[in-house]
């Protein structure tokens, strides 16, 4: 096994090496093509009569009106708008840029780069790593933190890039109980919306989570703690998430008043409380 392991591992720093040594290569072959192009074109500036079609070029520049100016800036404005809607619907569904993931999945490799999920293969090999049925622990990524605010667009743009899950087991069971000893409590089970949520910490799948969420706000409109779970796996933009915050907030402040008021400690039976104090220190009796 330790034997496997450290083939393994060589195997890993063997491909690492010889991607950057392929890559090094592209960046000088590059630049020995732009050099050697430019030295034929100067070589064959005269059969190929550049200096004539750099005076035609520089004529046809001259000859343009404003007009085509204005119209090529309109033209690249409309385009640049239409590239930005397509951006901003794209980043709504997926919470990550089209742009950024055709440069990361698709150009940055040609370009000698390394893959986003690459460099922690070989790094961490699992116990059962000959074991067909078993998959290594490359295919999960461990998150250390599972509080983290916002993590829905994060987890989202996770599992589209990689194609994995973002959350373990172990950091499910982590996350659950942060959750359960923050935004829980024993007479919970009394409503039925907070037990709904007591499952939903449980739930290991983000779209269960997201259901068992809408379930509880169903049953009870000011459920708290589902606006909370709405706003850290459903939210893809801060700005969702801070709406869902607020909610949350009001339904917290909300819940917190209802309780005042039921409770026998309010205003007005707090300061009749303090009379009879006053008066059982004075007569040495309540009146």
């Amino acid at each position: 096994m330790a034997d496997s392991d450290i083939s393994g591992f060589s195997n890993t720093r063997f491909l690492s090496r010889l991607r950057g040594w392929v890559s090094r290569c592209w960046a000088y072959g590059c630049l020995i093509f732009m050099v050697f192009s430019a030295v034929t074109l100067y070589y064959f500036r005269v059969p190929l009569r550049l200096y004539d079609n750099l005076a035609a070029v520089v004529v046809f520049i001259n000859t343009l009106t404003p007009k085509f100016y204005v119209a090529l800036t309109g033209t690249s404005s409309v385009i640049s708008g239409l590239i930005l809607v397509f951006e901003w619907c794209y980043f709504k569904k997926y919470g990550t840029s089209f742009i950024e993931q055709v440069s990361v999945n698709h150009l940055r490799p040609l370009m000698g780069g390394t893959e986003p999920a690459s460099s922690s293969v070989g790094f961490f090999p699992s116990i059962g790593e000959n074991e067909p049925s078993r998959q290594p622990l490359s295919d999960c990524k461990v998150w250390r933190n599972p509080l983290n605010l916002f993590r829905g667009a994060e987890y989202n743009r996770y599992t589209w890039v990689t194609g994995r899950e973002p959350l373990t087991y172990y950091d499910m069971n982590l996350s659950a109980q942060d959750h359960q000893t923050f935004f829980t409590c024993d007479t919970d089970s009394l409503r039925p919306s907070d037990s709904v949520m007591q499952k939903a910490w449980r739930e290991r799948s983000p779209q269960a989570r997201i259901k068992a969420a809408y379930q509880a706000l169903n049953v009870y409109n000011d459920c708290a703690t589902a606006y909370v779970l709405l706003a850290e796996e459903e939210a893809a933009t801060i700005s969702d998430a801070e709406i869902f915050f607020q909610q949350a907030l009001k339904a917290g402040e909300s819940a917190y008043r209802k309780s005042q008021q039921q409770q026998h400690l309010s205003s007005q039976h707090e300061a009749q409380h303090i009379n009879e104090r006053v008066s059982y220190s004075e007569h040495g009796e309540y009146p």
